[in-house]
Order: C-alpha cells, then structure tokens, then sequence
C-alpha cells in the first residue's frame, strides 16, 4: 500500500531540520519502506516540510513509520497528513 506522508515544518525550525537531516536519512535507509521522498521547499527555496511516500502494509505502519521519524521526534512538524496514494504514471 502506497502512502503519501505531507508534512509542514514549524516556521523557524530550519536548524532543526538540518540538525536531525543525517538520522532522518538513516532512518529512511534502514526502514526500507520509503518508494519516494524529498523537502518541500519555501518561496525562499529553503527546506520547509517532507514530501515521502511508503509503501508499507497499511495504515498503521506508516503512522508507527511517521511516529518514529528523527524529525517527527525533534518535534520539527507543524502538521504530518497521511493519505493512501494511487501511483499512476512514473
């Protein structure tokens, strides 16, 4: 099951991103579940939320995926949605 994770760091937290960066990139490599992922980026073209999407059993795993994230630990989110996602072309 495909899910997009789109979340929205708090405003100001930028050195909070880049604090935890290198264990948010661990994490993605050592859970194995991550299809797609990379920041979303402000009109200033700085690093301001995650796009990432799973591919995990369901529901559940990816909210224990989201709840485990070194970022999502370091409390760098504002707002973290998760939605099932259809891939289509790509």
């Amino acid at each position: 099951m495909l899910i997009a994770l789109y979340a929205k760091d708090k405003p100001g937290h930028l050195q909070t991103r880049k604090d935890n960066r290198d264990a948010h990139l661990a994490y993605i490599n050592a859970t194995g579940v991550v299809a797609q992922a990379g920041p979303l980026l402000d009109d200033a073209g700085e690093m301001a939320g995650s796009l990432v999407i799973l591919d995990v059993a369901d529901m559940a795993a990816a909210e224990d995926w989201a709840a485990n994230d070194p970022y999502a630990k370091a409390g760098l989110f504002a707002s973290v949605e998760l939605t099932a996602w259809k891939r289509v072309i790509g």
